[in-house]
């Protein structure tokens, strides 16, 4: 599950999660999220009101001083060349990422470009990322590279193939796919490499299902200098990325995403540390030490982030576009300049289902946020919109105590699984370390999260947020027969209180960490509603709710827009909600047309025909360029910001 991308949460009405997956395209991300194996699983509830259940990777035993090692030997030979850290660092150093970011996105002026440029593993902006002076950077210098090289034995002049004393070239493979967007940015390396450095690649554009298959290329360590992007998340994560215990080798069957073959001891420790504690500024701290040591070892060469793009009519007011969110969170918010009360956005994409448990495209969750959501999720963190506040350590909201179990007792195990606690049964103990259960008494955290709503919610009916609402959507979002891809969040629930009308309380099971404990709630579902075959909602078994058309067509809003229609292939079209607790909005009447071509999507944001284009209906193509030249022309605003999906350049350490 590597090909598709996800940029934040694919259905409605939730906190958004960024997780990080494979980007297997060129210039425009695709819509559809997929995670990979075992890094991140998110679980999401459905209901026109809800928060976010979301699960972070689970954070892997502790590595031992060596990593596992392949009983044939494989991948423990170091690299004859990437093997020299020398050699790896003059790569960067010779590396011009400027011009790189310029042959892709040459359009872009040079201040939208260098927002682009990455130096870690995280974004600009990110609230883990570490100060820059704490990381050793690579700007472009030529001649810091070849001095590096020389140093290595690597002799030769710039724009002539280096040698060793043996008369063995320096000579890389660089695979990567074969989409345009790489081939473009890849040819410039190509030159720069050779011309700068003396440094030949041989470039081999494989196709995607090759490259992220799962027994082909990037799974199998199939590479010297491998290219694909990540998409970033709110949450770094990274323990499949980074730890020793994370490497990839024919005698654990490939397990792990650690493709490099990186074993730093304090990088390991350091994001295992860190994806086991639920303290933020102890977090900050441990993944500070993992960037800190990821730059200076250079296994892996940031490159940049990935354009994204949206743009309006100059009408629009409020108009905000976001890395880690998308442009329908704050619709409530929209006005239009000449006191205009109705509006069109434009998406390339029709939903096939408003039920976002079953249906995870971005256009669903887009249309969610139009109806109701709890939180939203801007420059790489949440804030609550719905809820009174986040339920952390810090505010009170949540505890994590020290509790005491024994044999029998159920627990939440290392593999991010809900066991009895018995001999042989691996777990985190309250102190972090991880040991494996033979006898007696063990202490493990419990954590407990306190939700509230904020008063006054009303669906659109008018009918207010009760109690039973949320013990409907825990009941059908947990239930195996709804259709949820998984239930692993609500296997690691001990107990759901549901306190009032408008609070609820979430007690985990011991051992269960969730370093986002705090976007981890029950939604809500209009338990009164009568359907249109006569009964209740709260009635219907789980498994006949994605063909409810008043879950998957019509669901009932409790945010700022209702839907008024919806005409199959052709648009829906949105009305302002009377009875939204924060008030109803000043633009009173949303279309949303589906238009199948970008491009055509473009024209008619120029014609005036469409108000909005997001992203997703943008990519990142010459409809982007088209916009922006608009834009400068005072014609439409368009806003550029960097994804959180982002380039880089692997170097795999070792030899079959």
């Amino acid at each position: 599950m590597r090909e598709q991308t996800i940029k934040r949460s694919a259905v409605p009405l939730l906190l958004a999660l960024l997780v990080p997956v494979l980007a297997a395209c060129g210039g425009a991300a695709p819509a559809e999220p997929q995670v990979i194996r075992e890094t991140v699983v998110v679980v999401e509830t459905a209901a026109p009101i809800r928060e976010t259940v979301v699960v972070v990777e689970t954070a892997a035993p502790a590595p031992t001083a060596e990593p596992a090692q392949a009983t044939d030997t494989s991948f423990t030979t170091p690299h004859p060349i990437l093997g020299d850290l020398r050699v790896r660092q003059a790569i960067a150093y010779c590396t011009n990422r400027p011009e790189l970011i310029k042959s892709v996105y040459g359009f872009l002026s040079d201040e939208q470009q260098q927002t682009l440029l990455m130096d870690t593993f995280l974004p600009q902006g990110h609230w883990a990322l570490a100060p820059q002076e704490s990381l050793t950077t690579y700007p472009f210098d030529a001649e810091k590279g070849n001095a590096l090289l020389t140093e290595a034995g690597w002799l030769g002049e710039p724009g002539a193939v280096r040698a060793n004393e043996a008369g063995s070239p320096l000579f890389l493979e660089f695979t990567t796919t074969n989409a345009q967007f790489r081939q473009t940015w890849a040819s410039v390396l190509e030159q720069q490499l050779l011309n700068n450095c003396g440094i030949q690649i041989s470039r081999k554009h494989a196709p995607a299902s090759w490259w992220f298959g799962d027994t082909t290329g990037l799974s199998r360590r199939d590479f010297e200098l491998g290219a694909f992007a990540w998409v970033g998340q709110i949450d770094p994560g990274g323990v499949s990325l980074y730890a020793c215990n994370q490497i990839p080798f024919p005698s654990n069957n490939w397990e792990g995403q650690n493709s490099m073959g990186w074993c730093n001891e304090a990088a390991s420790k350091a994001i295992i540390a860190a994806n086991n504690t639920l303290n933020r500024e102890e977090r900050i701290k441990q993944y500070a030490i993992v960037q800190q040591e990821f730059t200076k070892d250079m296994v892996s060469l940031p490159l940049f982030n990935r354009l994204e793009a949206a743009a309006a009519t100059n009408n629009l007011e409020n108009f905000r576009p976001d890395s880690t969110e998308y442009v329908t969170a704050n619709a409530a918010e929209w006005k239009l300049k000449d006191g205009g009360t109705s509006l069109v956005m434009g998406f390339t994409q029709e939903p096939a289902s408003l039920f976002g448990l079953v249906e995870s495209a971005a256009v669903t969750a887009m249309i969610g946020e139009f109806l109701g959501q709890s939180a939203t999720s801007y420059s790489y963190d949440y804030q609550p919109v719905l809820l009174k506040s986040l339920p952390t350590i810090d505010n009170g909201e949540a505890t994590n105590a020290e509790v005491e179990v024994k044999a029998g007792d159920k627990v939440w195990n290392t593999a991010g699984e809900a066991v009895e606690l018995a001999p042989g049964v691996e777990v985190a103990t309250s102190t972090g370390e991880t040991v494996v259960y033979e006898s007696g008494t063990l202490k493990l955290n419990q954590l407990t999260t306190n939700f509230s709503w904020i008063d006054g919610i009303t669906w659109q009916d008018g009918e207010p947020l009760k109690k039973a609402d949320m013990e409907l959507a825990y009941a059908i979002d947990c239930n195996p027969d709804s259709g949820a891809t998984s239930l692993v969040v609500c296997n690691s629930f001990q107990n759901v209180s549901f306190t009032s009308d408008t609070a609820y309380t979430i007690t985990y099971l011991p051992g269960a960490q969730w370093p986002e404990y705090f976007a981890i709630g029950i939604g809500a579902y209009p338990s009164h509603l009568v359907l249109s075959d006569g009964r209740k909602l709260a009635d219907v078994p789980a498994a006949e709710w994605a063909t409810l058309p008043e879950i998957a067509e019509k669901p009932l809003s409790i945010g700022p827009y209702v839907i008024d229609s919806w005409e199959k292939g052709q648009r829906m079209v949105l009305k302002a909600n009377p009875n939204y607790v924060k008030g109803e909005p000043a633009v009173k009447e949303i279309t949303i047309k589906f238009i199948a071509d970008s491009q055509q999507a473009v024209s008619q944001l120029l014609t005036g025909d469409v108000d909005i284009l997001d992203a997703t209906t943008l990519g990142a193509g010459a409809e982007v360029e088209t916009v922006l030249k608009a834009a400068a022309e005072g014609k439409v605003q368009a806003t550029v910001v960097a994804s959180a999906t982002w380039e880089h350049v692997d170097f795999n350490l070792f030899v079959r």
